[in-house]
């Protein structure tokens, strides 16, 4: 598995009025992801994942949200699993260790606040 930031269109979207889904491309094999928000705050950034391809369990110090653009995921959150498919979202809770996989290639938003 290979992740890479892509940077498709304008760097920043400020003003714009965009498609999310099409601001990242499916890569085969590849994580493919896009940072649209940095602040000190939190962060927002998208995120395509081919078939099959996944982030390992991992813990954050912060609530992430997850909302599914395209396709549906698997995400496991203290090893309880949910399906997360187009058009539903998850907050997965800071310190509860949570992975992902794509049951089936997806695109998702990750909100991510810090404070």
């Amino acid at each position: 598995m290979k992740h890479e930031e892509s940077q498709t269109g304008p760097k920043s979207l400020a003003g714009l009025v965009v498609a999310p889904h099409e601001l990242l491309e499916y890569q085969e094999g590849s994580i493919v992801s896009r940072t649209l928000v940095d602040k000190k705050v939190g962060t927002i950034t998208l995120f395509a994942f081919d078939a099959g391809e996944g982030l390992s369990e991992h813990t954050t110090p912060f609530d992430a949200l997850v909302y599914i653009l395209d396709g549906e995921a698997e995400i496991v959150i203290s090893g309880k699993m949910f399906h997360v498919k187009h058009g539903e979202m998850l907050i997965m809770p800071a310190n509860e260790p949570h992975a992902v996989r794509a049951a089936k290639r997806f695109k998702m938003i990750l909100v991510m606040i810090r404070e």
